[in-house]
């Protein structure tokens, strides 16, 4: 006998909107994951009166209606706008690159000027047939910009240098002659009040969730609980590898609360020189506009090797990986007894507007 219609694998927003519609149509759900909280790399956590994103920024932004709308129906969000700082050993610049980074950097003011500056430099440059990320970002906004803004960041994040690095990586480097600060073009823009978790939990309401509970160590018993599984975890792993391994990048957290109001005035500031081992600080209460606080929390980001056993967190999509996730795929469209989803099920990195769109076309096609 199955207890369950549907076995959900991993409770963030790809899996907790599936459990949501399947709830809602009457269906037996179970939703485990193996981390001790719900709502994935979404989670929030309240810390001195204050949401802290504990895997890292998230911003919601899409220009999807549809998805606005139905996220909307589980809080409310406020008018946060992303315009990250990068710093640059003492200087600080706009992002993303636009008008207010061109002044800082060439003292331009018009955007004639600004393009004719970059231009200049990419006629010095002569680069025809960019043969690595170095040459295809010089090629594309010069010498000043990639070196202070772009090199560095990059090889932190790939943990490699920029002229060993694929041009393919860098398709191009949005540049605006425009005064905005504003690094999303999306219509709809902000970050939910009260933190990602109460969410999930929302749709999660009245359904069973068990927590700790990894399903590889449970596998056995855990298949054959339900007529259905929605996995949302490596689909390499499900498969016990049997292709090889997909790659990823990892991240590292480092999170810390300071006896002072307010820290770096921003909510993410870029650090872009390679000697400073983390990508960015993450200041936390600046999402909700909280001023209240006497207290701040920071956390800083740093790139990292990934190995088995660590978190994945960005799908390397080159072309051996996706050959490899392809044997994957082809094996899960003959499997009638699971679905993937989500940007590990699925081998791709998401936006949460992208996540959202995924799960509901998964429940369209199959509720």
């Amino acid at each position: 006998m199955k207890n369950y219609d549907y076995l959900i694998v991993g409770s963030g927003l790809f899996g907790s909107i599936f459990a949501y519609e399947a709830n809602k149509k009457g269906k037996k759900c179970l939703v485990i994951d193996k981390r001790p909280h719900i709502a994935g790399n979404i989670y929030t956590e309240n810390i001195e009166g204050i949401n802290v994103h504990k895997y890292g920024a998230h911003i919601f932004h899409t220009s999807n209606k549809e998805v606005w709308e139905y996220i909307n129906q589980f809080t409310e969000f406020n008018r946060y706008t992303n315009s990250p700082v990068a710093r640059y050993k003492e200087e600080l610049y706009n992002m993303p690159f636009n008008m207010n980074t061109f002044n800082k950097l060439w003292g331009v003011v018009t955007p004639k000027e600004a393009g004719a500056k970059i231009e200049e430099e990419k006629k010095e440059a002569g680069i025809v047939e960019p043969k690595n990320l170095e040459e295809q970002a010089i090629s594309l906004v010069g010498k000043t910009i990639y070196e202070k803004l772009v090199k560095g960041y990059t090889e932190k994040q790939w943990g490699q240098k920029a002229t060993e690095l694929p041009s393919f990586i860098i398709k191009r480097l949005p540049v605006r002659f425009i005064y905005d600060n504003n690094y999303f073009n999306d219509i709809y823009q902000g970050i939910p009040i009260g933190g990602y978790t109460q969410i999930i939990e929302k749709m999660l309401e009245g359904i069973e969730v068990k927590l700790n509970c990894d399903f590889f160590e449970n596998r056995e018993e855990l298949e054959n609980i339900a007529d259905k599984i929605i996995f949302t975890g490596p689909i390499d792993q499900y498969y016990n590898y049997i292709y090889g391994e997909l790659e990823y990048r990892s991240l590292r957290f480092e999170t810390e609360i300071l006896e002072e109001q307010n820290y770096q005035g921003n909510a993410v500031v870029n650090y872009t020189e390679y000697e400073v081992p983390y990508t960015r600080i993450i200041e936390h209460k600046h999402f909700e506009f909280d001023q209240t606080s006497p207290k701040t929390v920071i956390t800083r980001e740093y790139p990292d090797k990934w190995t088995l056993g660590k978190e994945p967190y960005y799908s390397i999509n080159n072309d051996k990986n996706n050959s490899l996730y392809e044997k994957y795929a082809e094996l899960a469209k003959n499997d009638n007894k699971v679905i993937f989803g989500g940007r590990l099920g699925q081998y791709k990195y998401f936006d949460m507007d992208k996540v959202i769109l995924e799960a509901l076309n998964c429940v369209k096609e199959n509720l």
